[in-house]
């Protein structure tokens, strides 16, 4: 039988891309859109984790970060392939909180993954928010802008009777 009354996840739909500077110790401003957007999940607490496909990091909301784990936990753990996929996920992943004046601290080790300098863009992937080194990302969004019209017609522009995005 279903429990009706089991918590609702929170659901976080995040949009925008935003320049901030990081200080010394690592510490970014959260820009005050994000942090609006992220009031829901803010008591929750945050993952910060490498990115698997570029030099950026991922900040997850916990229960975000919590539905991803479900999924990792169904991975059979005596096939070595999954072991060692769960520990490469997971390699460098930190607890973190932005606390009461909207600051989020960076670890040396994900600001050094990330080469983070002080410049940063933080931009929306739609339930996390990628934080780059803005060098690095106007790089990636240059290098990847001939090539997005091809990308978005095979990622989305599936047949109409699809599950596609119309």
């Amino acid at each position: 039988m279903t429990n009706y009354r089991s918590k609702r996840l929170k659901v976080v739909n995040l949009i925008g891309t935003y320049e901030c500077k990081a200080d010394a110790k690592g510490r970014l401003m959260m820009p005050a859109a994000f942090k609006k957007q992220l009031l829901p999940v803010l008591q929750g607490g945050f993952v910060l984790k490498r990115a698997v496909f570029q030099p950026c990091l991922e900040l997850y909301p916990m229960e975000e970060w919590n539905l991803l784990m479900q999924k990792m936990n169904k991975l059979n753990r005596f096939k070595k392939k999954n072991n060692d996929f769960i520990r490469r996920f997971t390699a460098g992943v930190k607890v973190v909180e932005i606390d009461s004046t909207g600051r989020l601290l960076i670890p040396k080790d994900l600001v050094s993954f990330a080469g983070i300098t002080k410049e940063l863009v933080l931009s929306s992937a739609v339930n996390i928010i990628e934080i780059w080194d803005k060098t690095q990302y106007e790089k990636v969004i240059d290098d990847t802008a001939v090539d997005f019209a091809d990308l978005a017609e095979e990622v989305m522009g599936l047949d109409d009777e699809t599950d596609g995005i119309s």
